[in-house]
């Protein structure tokens, strides 16, 4: 059986939820560590070994580190953890739309020889829009659809009441940079497309609050000298988060599995 070493950057909703997951799997055993913010009273499973620094957490030498807390958490470990030569899952996608953030973290990763793991998380079609990657002629558009629970604080910015809303709001409009940067903690997804695929200025990003909306929707249209593609999502949100899918957690946990698989199937 293989064993494992995993550190997580954190201990909040998605991290529960990926530790959960990846506590089912039978042909993998798993040491974990956490590494919270000093001072943190956070409570751990009791298997997890706590860290409240991150050279710590590097002398423990894990196999791969999962960062689940939160884009200034990419840019304060990310590329430390990249420059020991220690795989790093980004979940926190919208901090390498900073041009900075990105370039430091992926000059260390080639010198190390590490590898910055993007999860799908929410959306699907990644494969797809890596064979566009390049193709100047390629168009892609995402929409953002979530319901008001999802942009409340946003939403009372701007006068309205979330529990009120009538009629659907066009809440941002623009590339797939500006609305990672502006909205960190519900736009990941587009950081995520516009990595795959063309990049973040040329990825048109609309979002959406829909009072209609039953889930989190995620919509991506492509058009490009390859053919089209229309996929839509309509993902549940976590019950401990509205503004995170459920699916996100399950979809780092099955990155995990395919980073140690002996066979994988798709990018």
């Amino acid at each position: 059986m293989t064993t494992l070493r995993l550190g997580i950057i954190g201990f909040g909703t998605i991290a529960t939820d990926i530790w959960i997951e990846l506590s089912k799997l039978s042909d993998i055993q798993i040491e974990w560590a956490a590494l919270l913010r000093p001072g943190s009273d956070k409570p751990l499973p009791e298997s997890f070994k706590r860290f409240d620094g991150l050279q710590a957490l590097l002398d423990w030498k894990p196999d791969l580190v999962i960062e689940a807390a939160s884009q200034k958490a990419v840019q304060l470990h990310a590329a430390d953890i990249a420059c020991q030569g220690i795989d790093v899952v980004i979940t926190s996608v919208g901090a390498l739309a900073d041009s900075s953030i990105h370039d430091h973290l992926f000059a260390q990763a080639r010198k190390s020889g590490a590898q910055v793991i993007v999860p799908s998380g929410a959306v699907a079609s990644l494969d797809y829009l890596g064979a566009l990657n390049g193709m100047l002629e390629a168009q892609i558009t995402y929409e953002s659809r979530k319901p008001p629970a999802a942009w409340k604080a946003e939403l009372e910015e701007l006068g309205y009441q979330p529990d009120r809303l009538e009629s659907e709001v066009l809440l941002f409009s623009g590339n797939a940079q500006e609305a990672a940067l502006r909205f960190p903690k519900n736009l990941n997804v587009a950081a995520t497309l516009a990595l795959a695929g063309i990049g973040m200025e040329r990825t048109k990003v609309r979002v959406v609050v829909d009072p209609s909306a039953r889930g989190n929707q995620h919509k991506i249209i492509v058009d490009s000298p390859l053919g089209t593609l229309e996929t839509t999502l309509c993902n549940n949100p976590s019950p401990d988060n509205p503004k995170t899918s459920w699916v996100v957690a399950r979809s780092v946990a099955y990155v995990v599995r395919k980073r140690f698989a002996t066979l994988v199937v798709g990018g």
